[in-house]
């Protein structure tokens, strides 16, 4: 099994994303909590896997690539610096899950690597889809950034309510939850600026409206 130092074992995701006044869609990061950075996930004790929660890694590091990879295409579209911003956040959210695939010895995907593709062939139809939507205006590809993070909620909160009973992959989940929600307020409150009153897509409207008055 691979070793990690401290310090990126740590620090992955929880990351709030504010809009910056010199540049409609600049996003810097801070964290979103002190406490949240300082605890390990080796601190908390590896337990014996469940088929399913084997099967929700593996889902939940493609999940999470299908942010990282749209945004990084958008970003080489668009310019938008937001999207090159969110997708090193969507990169820090692969490695929290691929620290918990290499601990319980899961093989990643091959193509974890290649932008684009994708191994689960629903999540290679889904990022398709999203990337041709994203192409038609800049309005879109923000509408795509915050779907994607409406989807990424949605998915891992049902998991976890479902699936998952370790603790160390129920930490990093709920972290991941934290990140999407910060991710989501930001692509609204870009889109607020521009016009654009997004409705959601996925999420029940009670649920969404608690996310963005946090």
């Amino acid at each position: 099994m691979k070793t990690y130092p401290l310090l990126t074992i740590t620090i992955f995701v929880a990351i709030v994303f504010s809009a910056c006044s010199d540049d409609l869609l600049s996003i810097d990061e801070q964290p979103i909590n002190q406490e949240l950075t300082l605890k390990s996930i080796y601190t908390i004790p590896a337990d014996s896997l469940s088929m399913g929660e084997m099967e929700s890694l593996l889902f939940m590091v493609e999940e999470e690539k299908i942010a990282r990879d749209i945004y990084l295409q958008l970003y080489a579209i668009w310019g938008q610096r937001a999207f090159n911003n969110i997708s090193a956040s969507e990169q820090q959210h692969m490695d929290a899950v691929q620290i918990l695939l290499d601990r319980y010895s899961i093989t990643i995907p091959n193509s974890i690597g290649e932008i684009g593709v994708f191994q689960n062939n629903g999540l290679q139809a889904l990022h398709d889809e999203l990337l041709s939507k994203g192409k038609l205006s800049l309005i879109e590809a923000i509408k795509v950034g915050a779907l994607i993070e409406e989807v990424d909620i949605k998915d891992l909160q049902e998991v976890l309510d479902i699936t998952i009973d370790n603790e160390d992959i129920t930490y990093v989940y709920n972290n991941l939850i934290k990140g999407s929600e910060n991710h989501l307020r930001a692509y609204v409150n870009q889109l607020s600026k521009l016009g654009v009153e997004y409705e959601p897509q996925v999420l029940e409207p009670e649920q969404y409206q608690t996310i963005i008055n946090q």
